[in-house]
This record gives C-alpha cells, sequence and structure tokens, in this order.
C-alpha cells in the first residue's frame, strides 16, 4: 500500500513546525507564504515544478 501525502500540506506542516518551535516569526512565516503566492504567478513556476517532481521522483526511486 502506497500512502501519499501532497506537497503542500507537507510543507504547510514545515512552517506550523517552523513557528511551533519559534524558529521563525509569524510575520516571516507570512512573507514566505506571500513570496510562494507571488512566485507562483511568475514564468519560473514550470521550471519549479519539474524540478520538485524531479526530486520527489528521485526519492522515491532510492530505497528499490
Amino acid at each position: 500500500m502506497v500512502i501519499t501525502i501532497p506537497l503542500v500540506l507537507l510543507l504547510a506542516a514545515v512552517v506550523a513546525l517552523l513557528l511551533r518551535f519559534k524558529a521563525v516569526g509569524f510575520g516571516a512565516a507570512v512573507i514566505a507564504v506571500l513570496f510562494g503566492f507571488y512566485l507562483a504567478s511568475t514564468g519560473v513556476s514550470d521550471t519549479i515544478k519539474q524540478l520538485v517532481t524531479a526530486v520527489t521522483g528521485a526519492l522515491a526511486n532510492v530505497g528499490r
């Protein structure tokens, strides 16, 4: 059985943990989220999606 977790949910959990353990402040977390939204609307978003797909594909094949 394979369990998949959306990358957005995983990144949200990381931001929540960073806030919880005070590794980053609330203002910095909001700025990071806003930066992600604005970055997604630029031309580099396709390149980032391809990079993330390649990295997650490589990580999935590490144990095989």
